[in-house]
């Protein structure tokens, strides 16, 4: 009897250990969560997808952030690397098999970069993208235009000119690589990716291009405010989970 019972203690402890071994998203069932910031994002900028990140959280998601030490001015394919790099260390230490992306404006093409050359297409499960200049915005070129070419000397703002050699290396071929969800969210009032349609990737049934006044008129998130905006988000929550983009146009 004593030896039963010592056998079962045993039985009970291993069970405890390895529970508590377990990684995070083995606990939820859900793949941990970069969001991948936008240009001029920095360690001192970061802290302004807090909203974004406690909501994640919130719902359960194990999160970290990407940003770039040079603020993201220099090169997107570089800052696609430092992409690499973390979803390499977010698997190995939760043991995830698969990461989620969700990115905010040029974090949406370090990210497809990241897919596209450095295969993040094996990684990936969803890419939820906010206010993405995936074929450009004219803000950029303007820049370029009144700085006679050089973009203010910014290698990421020459990237993101609409019609940039960049750009058209990156959506040559296939916009939505492998078996990644592809989710792209805009909104018509924009003011820096310009028209707010270049958001939008090529429909090959493998993306759901989003347009936040088409299913609430009322919401009018700018291109910061999509990560803030509740509606926004809620859409963002449907991506995850491989369902059809519905916003909750109360949600705060």
């Amino acid at each position: 009897m004593a030896l039963r019972r010592l056998v079962a203690a045993c039985a009970l402890l291993a069970t405890v250990l390895v529970a508590g071994a377990a990684p995070a998203n083995a606990q939820t069932g859900k793949d941990p969560v970069i969001v991948v910031t936008g240009f001029t994002t920095g360690p001192l900028i970061e802290p302004a997808y807090n909203t974004l990140v406690n909501r994640l959280r919130n719902d359960g998601y194990t999160v970290e952030v990407l940003s770039y030490p040079d603020y993201g001015t220099g090169d997107i394919h570089d800052q696609a690397i430092r992409l690499s790099q973390r979803v390499d260390q977010v698997q190995a230490r939760t043991g995830a098999s698969k990461v989620d992306l969700v990115a905010h404006s040029m974090g949406g093409l370090v990210s497809r970069d990241y897919i596209k050359y450095l295969g993040g297409d094996r990684h990936v499960d969803s890419l939820v993208m906010l206010g993405t200049p995936n074929y450009g915005t004219a803000i950029a070129n303007v820049a370029s235009f009144f700085t006679f070419g050089s973009c203010v000397g910014i290698t990421a703002c020459k990237q993101m000119e609409r019609g940039s050699a960049y750009l058209n290396a990156l959506n040559a071929g296939d916009d939505t690589i492998g078996d990644v969800s592809y989710t792209a969210i805009t909104t018509t009032v924009d003011a820096i990716v310009v028209p707010y349609t270049t958001v939008y990737l090529a429909n090959d049934g493998n993306i759901q291009n989003v347009n936040v006044q088409s299913q609430c008129l009322a919401r009018l998130p700018g291109h910061l405010g999509l990560i803030y905006d509740g509606a926004v988000y809620d859409g963002i929550r449907d991506a995850l989970r491989h369902e059809p983009v519905k916003m909750n146009c109360w949600a705060l």
